[in-house]
């Protein structure tokens, strides 16, 4: 017969954590981080837009290069269409533009006038610049530049072939440059070659304070003795 436990035998009973000392937390499982929103919209928007793409000019920079290039106001929605962005953009853009140059003091200034945007040089400058107009751009031709005005003067219309065989050289950069400074124009075609003749402009009548080309001095005294017999026909 088994016996029990006496009185005094203390019952085993399961071991019990000391007072004051720490429960053992039950081990847990981390819960998984969570995944990232796909639709989270980028930072700052708005800034990337205005700056532009990589390699893609942003707004204000867009602007700046077609009105460097314009020779009349461009209204604001032809910009806004160009740039495929809002209309209240662009104006706004402009305006902030228009006051960084004035605040700046910049040379010239961004006006709206006549219904668009346009630089213009600005008023305290007017000085400078009529100086440079008035001075600067009666820049001195040079002598190829001169021999050849005055061949197209005394022979037009004449095309750029004849001219150079007048001069014994090619002129054709010449030519460029008097078409470019205003003093030479295109006359049509030659009908036997199709070649293109040029003729001097009123531009350069006033240039030279002439009425008409009937006003121009006679040639003949200023011709070397040793000049072709043809040339000095023609002429």
């Amino acid at each position: 017969m088994t016996e029990g436990p006496g009185p005094d035998t203390p019952e085993e009973r399961p071991p019990q954590d000391a007072p004051g000392e720490p429960q053992a937390e039950a081990p847990y499982a981390e819960a998984p981080p969570e995944a990232p929103h796909a639709d989270a919209p980028d930072e700052a928007p708005e800034e990337a837009e205005s700056a532009g793409g990589e390699g893609q000019p942003g707004l204000r920079a867009s602007i700046e290069a077609i009105l460097l290039v314009v020779d009349e106001p461009v209204a604001e929605i032809t910009l806004a269409q160009l740039l495929e962005r809002p209309r209240g953009e662009v104006a706004a853009t402009l305006r902030e533009l228009a006051a960084e140059y004035t605040e700046q003091g910049r040379g010239f200034d961004l006006r709206e006038v006549a219904g668009g945007w346009r630089f213009y040089t600005r008023d305290v400058c007017a000085p400078v610049v009529e100086r440079f107009v008035t001075d600067g751009q009666q820049a001195r031709l040079t002598q190829a530049a001169l021999e050849t005005l005055a061949v197209v003067a005394y022979r037009q219309p004449v095309s750029r072939a004849r001219v150079s065989a007048v001069r014994g050289v090619n002129s054709d950069g010449v030519m460029r440059t008097l078409t470019l400074r205003g003093l030479i124009e295109n006359a049509g075609q030659e009908p036997e070659t199709g070649a293109h003749l040029y003729r001097t402009t009123g531009y350069f009548l006033e240039r030279l304070g002439l009425r008409d080309l009937g006003e121009l001095p006679e040639l003949a005294p200023f011709l070397p003795d040793d000049l072709p017999e043809d040339i000095v026909e023609e002429t």
